[in-house]
């Protein structure tokens, strides 16, 4: 049984109910958990990335929906999983406000807390710093793939966020990584703890 210190709360489904880039920002400084059986792994959200719809040549929702993209199109606050350059996923975050048909902000980097040790084993590595600064070393790390597809976030489950620090760090925006449209969107975010 939990104690009254370990209970937590997720996050909201309303706060993934606003627009994709401002919950980008927004998810900085949150907690993400992983729970694999007892096993609980998590780390703070450092680094986002976000993905509109019909404004934004970058996202997969661009060309509309698709079997791939589909979780974009639905309901907010659930996992899009996908897989990518025929070895790596990348976890997002499905977020939108009723201006857009779909939303999801890429989660890129993390700030290892809890379960560092079944990180290590499963990234084959004990660099700490190495461990979930990169969208596939996150997945990697928490071992989220395919079957995480939808995964209900903002319900206490096998993936789902928390609140996180509790004071604001500056933001840093730039250009999102690895992509060839959309350029001139400064949607990539990051803070540094």
């Amino acid at each position: 049984m939990e104690s009254k210190d370990e209970i937590v709360k997720t996050i909201p489904r309303t706060f993934y109910e606003r627009d994709t880039v401002k919950v980008a920002r927004d998810l900085l400084g949150k907690k993400l958990i992983r729970t694999i059986g007892k096993q609980t792994i998590s780390g703070i959200i450092t680094e986002t990335e976000a993905y509109r719809y019909a404004d934004d040549p970058a996202s997969h929702a661009y060309r509309g929906l698709t079997p791939r993209n589909r979780a974009m199109f639905e309901q907010v606050g659930k996992a899009y999983v996908y897989f990518t350059y025929g070895m790596y996923f990348c976890f997002n975050v499905v977020a939108r406000n009723h201006n857009f048909a779909a939303g999801a902000v890429l989660i890129r980097g993390l700030k290892p807390e809890k379960g560092i040790d079944v990180m290590k084993k499963n990234r084959k590595t004990n660099k700490i710093s190495n461990l979930a600064n990169g969208p596939a070393k996150l997945t990697q790390a928490l071992n989220i793939n395919k079957k995480q597809y939808g995964v209900d976030l903002a319900k206490k489950t096998e993936l789902y966020i928390t609140s996180g620090l509790d004071k604001k760090k500056k933001i840093f925006a730039s250009k999102r990584i690895g992509i060839k449209n959309g350029l001139h969107k400064l949607w990539n975010f990051k803070i540094s703890i």
